[in-house]
């Protein structure tokens, strides 16, 4: 039979007094060691729960610098962003611009243009979509661009790469520009809109955005505001 408690407390009972002592002493360090367990358990289980408080501010904190780094290094190393300039100009006069009178109407073939590259007159019934090429592109699908607005950015290849190029490149705007290399230039940068055009020597020449903020987007085209996409995709494009 299990012994009842009545029964453990008169085994703990003795007659000796010194052994009584002793059972006493016996039982106060059980309790002891009890106590003591229990508030190493408890401390145990303390600091597991600090750990991993501890682990979880240091994932976050890691996946938090990281997100940080990660946002700064988009904004750092992203491409800058397309330059704008006002739709239609004002009149303003641009040394060295050439201005023309040409006629518009749809054409089969090619044409013989008067200006090289041409900057208007007679044109294929499908447009160029506006967007950045490097190979050249059929003057008569350009010209329709031209007709809707575009600027056309032509430039020797031989003469304008590399830094040149990316300098050029930075002054498109996103739409209703047409960039591309063209043979037979008579200087190595030739900006050209409906009617009007300018001949340069260098991508760094401060009349490029003054050339846009004029005719870009021009009210005085024969079709401002017509679409510069959904018709022709050229060879070569890149954008």
């Amino acid at each position: 039979m299990t012994p009842t408690s009545s029964e453990d407390s008169r085994k703990r009972q003795s007659g000796n007094p010194a052994t009584q002592a002793k059972i006493d002493l016996t039982v106060k360090q059980q309790r002891e060691l009890q106590k003591q367990e229990k508030l190493a358990e408890y401390q145990r289980q303390l600091a597991k729960r600090r750990r991993s408080k501890l682990t979880w501010w240091i994932v976050g904190g890691a996946a938090a610098v990281t997100v940080i780094a990660l946002v700064a290094a988009s904004i750092i190393f992203a491409p800058p962003s397309a330059p704008t300039y006002s739709a239609g100009g004002d009149g303003t006069a641009i040394e060295g611009v050439e201005t023309f009178t040409n006629e518009t109407q749809h054409v089969e073939g090619t044409v013989d243009y008067p200006q090289n590259p041409p900057a208007g007159g007679p044109h294929n019934q499908y447009w160029l979509n506006c967007g950045v090429y490097d190979q050249p592109q059929q003057n008569e699908n350009a010209v329709h661009s031209l007709e809707h607005g575009a600027v056309w950015v032509t430039y020797d290849a031989t003469q304008v790469t590399g830094d040149e190029l990316a300098t050029l490149k930075s002054y498109l705007p996103s739409t209703y520009v047409i960039l591309s290399p063209y043979e037979g230039l008579p200087t190595p940068i030739v900006l050209s809109a409906w009617n009007a055009q300018l001949q340069l020597q260098s991508a760094d020449d401060e009349r490029i955005p003054a050339f846009f903020e004029e005719y870009w987007r021009s009210q005085n085209v024969p079709e401002p505001n017509a679409t510069c996409s959904g018709a022709i995709d050229g060879p070569g494009k890149q954008s």
